[in-house]
């Protein structure tokens, strides 16, 4: 089998690129596609390709100028927009899109399933509801999975390795309140639940990738601690995150309490369905 992964560069990307290679698949990287990329570039990338990985797009964490705001827009819609355009005018086409997504696109509250949902009405949401509409329009060309990505714990990189050094010095602690979601997800099983929708043909449609054991960011920082056997006391305040960040404090005070439904009911099995095995799993002693 040949991918093809837009973000292969990324933490997610180089992990699924190590793992489909061990498995005897070519992974080819997709080129960064931008505004000077033609869609003929694209469908040259695209060639005999018989999967496509969407995972593109600017990191969220940031101060969300009016610059970087748009780069978070282009990086992502424009970006799947392009590669949507380039299926639709290849004579072989991919068997499926894998397009990612986010839990941003959710209300902050309550419980949200695939099927059972409330849409933001921030920024974030905004976004990620139009780079899905963007992936959607090559439902006519192919299959079509969208990837509502959780935190993804994973040792190589990611929000885990940031925090480690912290916590390993007892200066952990929750953000704000606390209260906030915290749908997480092991790497191992964003693996595995990628491989699972490549290989079920009827796998299409959202996906929340996401444990089915959600939390909040209070109770992920003393499970942290507890499995480091340090204290996590310290409390990260919302209104220092708000002067660094700006705007794009949002994406750490929010929070989703997003739950996935539709792997579940389409057969998958979490390996790390709660987060006291995925942190035993990831963290060194």
């Amino acid at each position: 089998m040949i991918i093809a992964i837009s973000g292969a560069g990324g933490f997610i990307g180089k992990q699924l690129t190590i793992y489909f290679q061990a498995k005897g698949n070519d992974v080819l990287s997709i080129s960064r596609i931008d505004a000077k990329t033609s869609v003929a570039e694209v469908v040259s990338q695209l060639s005999g390709v018989d999967v496509v990985i969407n995972l593109a797009g600017a990191p969220i964490i940031g101060r969300w100028t009016k610059r970087y705001k748009k780069a978070l827009f282009e990086s992502r819609v424009n970006t799947t927009g392009k590669i949507v355009e380039a299926i639709s005018l290849m004579d072989k086409k991919p068997q499926l899109l894998i397009s990612a997504s986010a839990v941003g696109i959710y209300s902050q509250q309550g419980e949200q399933t695939e099927s059972n949902f409330k849409l933001a009405d921030d920024y974030l949401g905004q976004i990620c509801n139009t780079w899905e509409m963007e992936a959607k329009k090559a439902v006519p060309f192919t299959r079509v999975a969208i990837t509502r990505f959780g935190i993804v714990l994973g040792k190589e990189g990611g929000m885990l390795r940031r925090l480690l050094p912290l916590f390993r010095k007892g200066l952990g602690g929750k953000i704000a309140s606390g209260r906030q979601g915290f749908s997480w997800i092991h790497m191992y099983d964003v693996i595995q639940a990628l491989e699972f929708i490549i290989e079920n043909p009827k796998a299409s449609g959202e996906f929340n990738l996401t444990a089915p054991n959600v939390v909040n960011n209070k109770k992920f920082t003393r499970m942290l601690a507890r499995i480091l056997g340090k204290s996590a006391i310290f409390q990260v305040p919302s209104f220092a995150l708000k002067f660094l960040f700006g705007e794009g404090a949002i994406a750490l005070l929010g929070g989703q309490f997003a739950l996935p439904e539709h792997l579940i009911n389409s057969g998958f099995q979490f390996s790390y369905p709660d987060l006291k095995s995925a942190l035993e799993d990831l963290v060194d002693k």
